[in-house]
């Protein structure tokens, strides 16, 4: 994998808080390495159709996914058409990796599942929910489709595919 320079982050403007923190968190990394960025909307399968077609002409070296439940239920198609622009793309649930998605880095479903068992465990044996604290989740997990980066012909280091919790071959 490359130099990134050019980066294009697709987002769900419907999804306002999800969207705001994800700007946020894009700016800040985009200034300490030194990428450029650019900001693609998308609240419909045909907005996600016509950011692919700008990301498609402009030919951003990477794009990154926001992580909210309208790009998680067309994941399919955002896999596909990250493929089909030959672009390689990250998204923050392993469910993209899993339809054909590149990698994927974000809190582990099955951890926060545990968490929620823990949580309605306490409240059966008597705990106020409101007097539970706030949990974050603790583990992340790097998800890395093998068979996508060969597509899209990227050599992923051994030390990434080492480092990843799953390597999809």
């Amino acid at each position: 994998m490359g130099r990134l320079a050019r980066v294009a982050v697709l987002v769900n403007p419907a999804n306002v808080a999800t969207t705001e923190v994800t700007l946020r968190d894009i700016e800040t990394a985009a200034h300490d390495i030194g990428v450029q960025y650019r900001v693609l909307n998308a609240d419909t399968p045909r907005e996600i159709d016509a950011a692919f077609a700008s990301i498609g002409h402009e030919r951003p070296d990477a794009l990154f996914v926001a992580l909210t439940p309208f790009f998680t239920v067309r994941r399919v198609q955002l896999a596909q058409l990250a493929a089909l622009h030959r672009i390689p793309a990250a998204y923050g649930g392993r469910d993209f990796a899993e339809v054909g998605g590149l990698m994927a880095y974000g809190a582990s479903l099955q951890d926060a599942y545990r968490q929620v068992g823990i949580y309605t465990g306490r409240i059966l044996k008597g705990a106020k929910p409101s007097d539970l604290p706030v949990v974050q989740a603790t583990k992340l997990e790097l998800v890395i489709n093998h068979q996508t980066a060969r597509m899209l012909d990227l050599s992923v280091p051994d030390k990434l595919l080492a480092a990843a919790d799953e390597v999809i071959e």
